[in-house]
C-alpha cells in the first residue's frame, strides 16, 4: 500500500477531466493537481517551450511527495513524455496511448476522428498511435484553437461552443468518422456540444477515462494502491490563482474546493 499521492496537471482547467476520473474510479487515493493557468494556452507554444513548462509542473509536483505523475494534458503528452519518464523515478502516463487503444477497439468502420490543440495535431502524436495499433484505420484530425478558452471561459455549453464546433468539426464529420477522440483534456467539458454536431452515432473518446484506468492497472500491479480509508486528500495549485479557477473547479467536480493555492512555477 501506498498513500503518497497521485500528482497531475495541466495547461489550466482540462486537467480537471482527469481528476473526477480518478476520484470515481481510485476513490481511495489522495490526489495533487496543478494547472498552470498563467501560461495557458499550451497548444500554441513552441515544442521547447512546451517541454520547459511540462518540466517545471513535473519538478513541482515531485516536490509534493507525489507517487505517480499523469500528464493531463495532451500536448505535455505528446511533446514531452519520454523526456520526463527519462528523468523522474516514479511511474508517468500520458493521455495519448490510452485514448489511441480505446478509440481502435471502438470504431466499427476504422475511421476515427481526432481533435486537439495546434501543437497535439501537428505531432501527429495520435495518429501514430492509431497506426501502430491499427494500421489500416484512417485517421482524420482537425485542431480546434478556440476550445481551451471557450471552456476556460465557462462557456462549453453556449452558441460560442456550437459556433466553433460547426467551423472546426465539419471536415471530419464529412469524413465519416464514427469514432472520435476528444484530444484534449478540456475538450470532454464540451461533450455536449460535440455530440449535437457530430450526432449520437459518433462515439466519443474521453481520454482521460482510458488513462485513468491505466493507472489503477499500473498501481494495483505494483502494489501501490492506496489503503483506500473513504477520506481522500486532494489539493489545487495553480500559477495564477482567481476565483474563477475555484469556481469552475467546485461546479466540475461537484464538490467544494478545501485547498488551493498559488504557485511560483517558474522557481521550479
Amino acid at each position: 500500500m501506498d498513500n503518497r499521492p497521485i500528482g497531475i496537471f495541466d495547461s489550466g482547467l482540462g486537467g480537471l477531466t482527469v481528476v473526477k476520473e480518478c476520484m470515481d474510479i481510485l476513490p481511495g487515493e489522495n490526489i495533487t493537481y496543478f494547472g498552470d493557468v498563467a501560461r495557458i494556452p499550451y497548444g500554441t507554444r513552441s515544442e521547447e517551450t512546451v517541454r520547459r513548462y511540462s518540466l517545471q509542473c513535473t519538478r513541482f509536483l515531485l516536490s509534493k511527495g507525489i507517487k505517480m505523475l499523469i500528464i493531463g494534458c495532451n500536448t505535455a503528452s505528446a511533446r514531452s513524455l519520454e523526456i520526463i519518464r527519462n528523468t523522474v523515478d516514479i511511474p508517468v502516463i500520458g493521455v495519448i496511448r490510452p485514448g489511441a487503444r480505446a478509440a481502435v477497439r471502438a470504431t466499427k468502420n476504422s475511421k476515427i476522428g481526432v481533435i486537439g490543440t495546434i501543437s497535439t495535431i501537428s505531432s501527429g502524436a495520435y495518429e501514430k498511435e492509431i497506426k501502430n495499433i491499427s494500421p489500416e484505420a484512417d485517421v482524420a484530425s482537425a485542431a480546434c484553437s478556440l476550445f481551451v478558452p471557450i471552456v476556460e471561459e465557462g462557456w462549453s455549453d453556449t452558441e460560442v461552443a456550437r459556433a466553433a464546433a460547426d467551423k472546426y468539426l465539419s471536415p471530419v464529420k464529412a469524413h465519416g468518422v464514427d469514432t472520435l477522440i476528444l484530444g484534449c483534456t478540456h475538450y470532454p467539458l464540451l461533450k455536449k456540444t460535440v455530440t449535437g454536431y457530430m450526432g449520437e452515432g459518433v462515439t466519443l473518446i474521453n481520454p482521460a477515462y482510458e488513462t485513468v484506468l491505466e493507472a489503477k492497472s499500473l498501481l494495483g500491479k505494483s502494489g501501490m494502491l492506496a489503503e483506500g480509508n473513504g477520506n481522500p486528500h486532494y489539493e489545487y495549485y495553480t500559477s495564477d490563482f482567481s476565483p474563477k479557477f475555484v469556481q469552475i473547479c467546485s461546479e466540475f467536480l461537484h464538490s467544494d474546493i478545501q485547498f488551493c493555492e498559488k504557485v511560483d512555477i517558474e522557481k521550479y
